[in-house]
């Protein structure tokens, strides 16, 4: 047995395997609601638009309604693979110039990082588009649980208790999310009735513009939301915190529908999302790896583990010098994704060696290396992810985000107006420079496998910068070492931080590798001579990722899906 592989065992959990639809979400109710959804006829996109509103109920903390959502659809009846963007932007009454002159230079917590919210419109557009059912069907799972409640579980206790001295700053945040002024007890039951409100006032509008169609009521529901009396609450609210989201900013907002990026990987056609995202992290990385005998190296070797690492520090180096909004900045996006950039990028791996420092972008770009940061900024709790396949072989991949932790509730609305501005940069020049219109970088990914022009699998996690590193780990072990999608996910991970993290304030830890204990010892110290600057995780951390896949067989047309054991994340099927 080569070092560093693992024994084979079965997973902790056993593979979903099913027959005619399979969901997997970051949480076990939501991935029930997609089964309802599927059992009364709603195909892929119905059930996944309404699990991942069930997840901005069910997971206040790391989501929200008003939050963020960038969701990846195949159409299998139009053979259409598009991505609905489903991230907003900076008001246009925002400036680099204001935070450097009036913030001290700091993105602070609270709405003057609030961005336009962009889950809404996410989800609306994607119903509309691709769906067969109408808002008040897809939604009315998150209205059971916004009005009867559910049971608080460890993880939304324990991430409540972290963030309740901001949470108490705000009285419409702790109203709900500190009942006497404490973190909600583990099993007492959270409920949302001024959410619940809000979702029954957009099915009214649908309900009212019902005789012109099912997209006309879904078009209407949007309207309402961002032109209608929601949107104006949403802008009196900022405007009156100090922030800088306007009537006229929410009434002008659309979501972008557009093609996927894409690259191939020993037969496989990877999909991911643009340059507005970390989406590109993933072919980058894929395109460097393709040029080694993964699998000849042995799963989570040193050799393995060193060569991943090294791959994904030249990618996050092209990310940190390139990637931004393509409507204001040009990402040679054409280069990077390019095989012969790739083998150009690959000849600089010293097998012996560890990148001690971000390495340059291989694409020359303005700019300065950063400084070091302070290490011990903790992460934030922040994202969730949810899958569907249906039996007609549509697919939906989706990763809403925008936790109670970083902006206020909007007061009788019971959701937040998007935090996704502190994933920009105060620094003139920087492609994620702050701008008005502009959209942040954004971490949630969302991404899909093909292979001969038939889908293989929808795949994404939560994690911030852990996100395509999840992904891309669980996918070798799919692809190269023969996993199940449990197996894949269960797996010991590892992760680089030799870049400036995408949230503010981008702290930057040259040469640091996180890995988690359950990788051999003598892997990890052969990882640092080397020259890893190895910390070790616990044997399980969800800061790791919350991974859910589900891995479609045509020849035995059957679906098997996996759910992250690190956390509340489950599959199901029939």
């Amino acid at each position: 047995m080569t070092a560093g592989t693992p024994l084979r065992r079965t997973s902790h959990r056993p593979p979903i395997q099913a027959r005619h639809y399979a969901a997997a979400s970051g949480h076990y109710l939501a991935t029930t609601a997609a089964l309802r959804i599927l059992a009364r006829g709603g195909n892929a996109i119905d059930a996944g638009v309404a699990a991942g509103i069930c997840l901005n109920v069910l997971l206040p903390d790391l989501t929200s309604f008003g939050g963020v959502a960038p969701i990846m659809v195949y159409h299998r009846a139009t053979d259409e693979l598009k991505v609905i963007t489903g991230l907003g932007c900076w008001g246009r009454g925002a400036s680099l110039e204001f935070y450097l002159e009036h913030e001290r230079g700091e993105i602070p917590v609270g709405v003057r990082r609030s961005v336009v919210p962009g889950a809404p419109d996410a989800w609306l557009t994607a119903l509309a588009r691709y769906g067969r059912l109408s808002f008040a069907e897809v939604v009315q799972p998150a209205i059971e649980l916004c009005e009867g409640g559910f049971p608080v579980y460890p993880s939304l206790h324990r991430n409540i208790a972290k963030e309740a001295d901001v949470i108490a700053q705000w009285p419409s945040s702790a109203a709900i999310f500190l009942p006497g002024g404490k973190p909600p007890a583990v099993g007492s039951v959270l409920r949302q009735p001024e959410l619940a409100r809000t979702f029954r006032r957009m099915v009214d509008a649908e309900r009212a513009a019902a005789g012109r169609r099912r997209v006309a009521g879904i078009e209407a529901a949007r309207d309402f939301f961002y032109r209608g009396d929601i949107g104006k609450e949403i802008a009196a609210f900022i405007s009156r915190e100090g922030g800088f989201i306007t009537e006229a900013d929410l009434a002008d907002f659309h979501v972008d529908v557009e093609d996927p990026i894409h690259t191939s990987y020993r037969g496989i056609d990877v999909f991911a999302c643009g340059p507005w995202s970390q989406g590109p992290v993933i072919p980058q990385t894929l395109n460097i790896l393709e040029g080694y005998d993964l699998a000849a190296m042995g799963h989570n070797s040193a050799d393995y583990v060193h060569t991943v690492l090294a791959a994904l520090d030249l990618a996050f180096a092209d990310r940190e010098a390139h990637y931004g909004d393509p409507k204001f900045v040009d990402v040679p996006l054409a280069t990077l994704l390019s095989k012969e950039y790739a083998a150009r990028q690959r000849a600089r791996i010293d097998p012996r060696r560890a990148f001690t420092e971000m390495p340059p972008s291989g694409v020359p770009a303005g700019g300065t290396t950063p400084a070091a940061a302070d290490a011990r900024v903790p992460l934030q709790p922040d994202t969730s992810y949810v899958c569907v396949v249906d039996e007609e072989g549509n697919a939906f991949s989706a990763t809403p985000s925008d936790g109670i932790g970083s902006t206020p509730i909007v007061p009788g609305l019971g959701l937040l107006c998007s935090g996704r501005g502190s994933q920009s940069w105060l620094i003139p020049g920087h492609p994620s420079a702050l701008a008005p219109g502009k959209r942040p970088r954004l971490t949630p990914n969302p991404a899909m496998a093909f292979r001969d022009g038939r889908l293989l699998m929808p795949f994404g996690t939560p994690g911030a910068d852990m996100q395509p590193q999840a992904m891309l780990q669980v996918f070798l072990n799919i692809v190269e070492f023969g996993m199940d999608p449990q197996e894949a996910i269960e797996q010991p991970r590892f992760g680089t931080f030799n870049y400036p993290e995408s949230f503010w304030p981008h702290t930057y830890r040259p040469g640091a590798v996180m890995v988690e204990a359950r990788v051999l010892a003598a892997v990890i110290e052969d990882l640092r001579e080397r020259g890893h600057q190895i910390e070790l995780w616990p044997e399980w951390t969800r800061v790791t990722g919350n991974v859910c896949a589900i891995l479609v067989d045509h020849d035995q047309g059957t679906l098997t899906a996996g759910a992250d054991a690190r956390a509340e994340a489950y599959a199901a099927g029939w």
